[in-house]
């Protein structure tokens, strides 16, 4: 048919790259024109369209029905081909002990208000009750050097199926590339996080929280510990994790030093632990790069607009989720692009920006008659990638005086 599975996955990009735009946006998208090779085996409607000029209807029904048809494993397959063939091209990295490091982050996502995704994904509740929107518990492992995130986790934030962050990172485990690190703030600083990235053979790096740096250091920390540790579970650790066999245990080094933040804040100790081979200053210093995946969460909810999803089945969320992986992944690969022409890093460059330029170039050169055209249409898609620098302020802009808001009227609650 005219949506064919391929036509549904680029198009449900589309919606993402352009900031989950509705569906009739898809729909223009596909009227305006696909590249033939979208329909190795075209339909007779397809071959009305191209031959005399038969244009499908404009109503998004049919694309609607398609999306949902569309197989979930498809979708994930998809994602996986397009993160694996992206980090190939990319190559490896010249340091870190050549190994990739994926920085680990937690964030949480609502939807919809419905049947099936309350039940999948119970809203929170507080003191004044239950809430409206459902959550979901999202786990994300991006590329600290490329800013690729492999496709995420998720579950449950409230109720009897909920998970956390550990449990879902014990499903990221597999699908790691071999050899990978795990760097992750305190929340992953946790024995069961250690010992299944070293069961899976990933190298970790985690911070710890003071108090269990202090038991496992058996002293008070102070600046300039470095030295071998064996770290066994405690009683705790074995409550939660009843499957772990009596002579579990992880080898790697405690490593405490002080640091001073970069925006001015007094200098604290450091508390990390790692199993990487490395210098003291290069453990503190490739922590110190963690914070990148702050800024690639807020782009991810924000800009491609995961915070919100409008989607109203479980299966619909998954699929949303793992497209917006892949358009990020996208917009990522061309930033790599222009970070390896000017040497600039490719988070110094403006997402947004690029996500625009993408959106707009992208279909041009896929619709492109020959190669040369394709080539010259790709340096104009870099040239104005090249001008989505970010600008380097000498000085920090100051921030607007806090005032105090009055409170708008009130209106009565709807009764039921």
């Amino acid at each position: 048919g005219v949506y064919s599975p391929l036509v549904v996955l680029w198009l449900l990009i589309v919606q993402r790259l352009q900031g989950a735009a509705p569906l009739e946006a898809a729909v223009v998208e596909l009227l305006r024109g696909l590249p033939a090779t979208f329909w190795p085996t075209p339909c007779k409607r397809m071959r009305d369209w191209q031959q005399h000029g038969k244009a499908p209807s404009s109503h998004t029904g049919a694309y609607n029905q398609a999306r949902q048809a569309l197989p979930l494993a498809v979708v994930q397959q998809s994602c996986d081909r397009i993160f694996e063939e992206l980090s190939a091209r990319m190559g490896q990295p010249s340091s870190e002990s050549q190994n990739r490091v994926y920085v680990l982050d937690g964030s949480t996502m609502r939807t919809a208000h419905s049947a099936s995704l309350c039940q999948s994904f119970p809203p929170g509740d507080n003191q004044h009750g239950e809430g409206h929107w459902p959550l979901l518990r999202v786990l994300v492992a991006h590329d600290l050097r490329t800013g690729l995130a492999l496709r995420p986790e998720w579950g449950a934030m409230h109720g009897s199926e909920a998970v956390s962050e550990q449990g879902l990172l014990e499903r990221v485990n597999d699908r790691l590339p071999k050899g990978s690190t795990l760097l992750g703030d305190a929340n992953f600083g946790v024995f069961s996080v250690a010992y299944t990235g070293q069961q899976h053979g990933h190298p970790v790096l985690l911070r710890l929280t003071p108090e269990r740096a202090h038991r496992l250091a058996g002293e008070l920390l102070r600046d300039g510990i470095d030295r071998p540790l064996v770290w066994k579970p405690s009683r705790a650790d074995r409550k939660s994790h009843p499957g772990l066999p009596p002579d579990a245990s992880v080898t790697g080094r405690l490593i405490v030093g002080q640091v001073k933040p970069n925006n001015g804040a007094e200098p604290f100790l450091l508390a990390l632990f790692t199993s990487l081979l490395v210098s003291t200053q290069e453990v503190l210093e490739l922590y110190g790069r963690r914070w990148n995946i702050e800024t690639d969460l807020r782009t991810l909810k924000s800009t491609l607009s995961l915070d919100q999803l409008t989607c109203t089945t479980p299966d619909m969320v998954a699929k949303e989720i793992d497209i917006a992986i892949a358009a990020y992944n996208l917009v990522r690969a061309v930033t790599w692009l222009a970070s390896e022409q000017s040497g600039i890093p490719p988070r110094g460059y403006g997402f947004t920006k690029i996500r625009r330029l993408v959106n707009v170039f992208g279909p041009k050169i896929a619709a492109a008659a020959n190669q040369q055209e394709a080539d010259r249409m790709f340096q104009q898609l870099m040239y104005y990638v090249q001008q989505a620098k970010l600008p380097q302020r000498k000085r920090k802009r100051p921030s607007y005086p806090r005032e105090v808001w009055n409170k708008g009227a009130r209106f009565p609650n709807h009764k039921s």
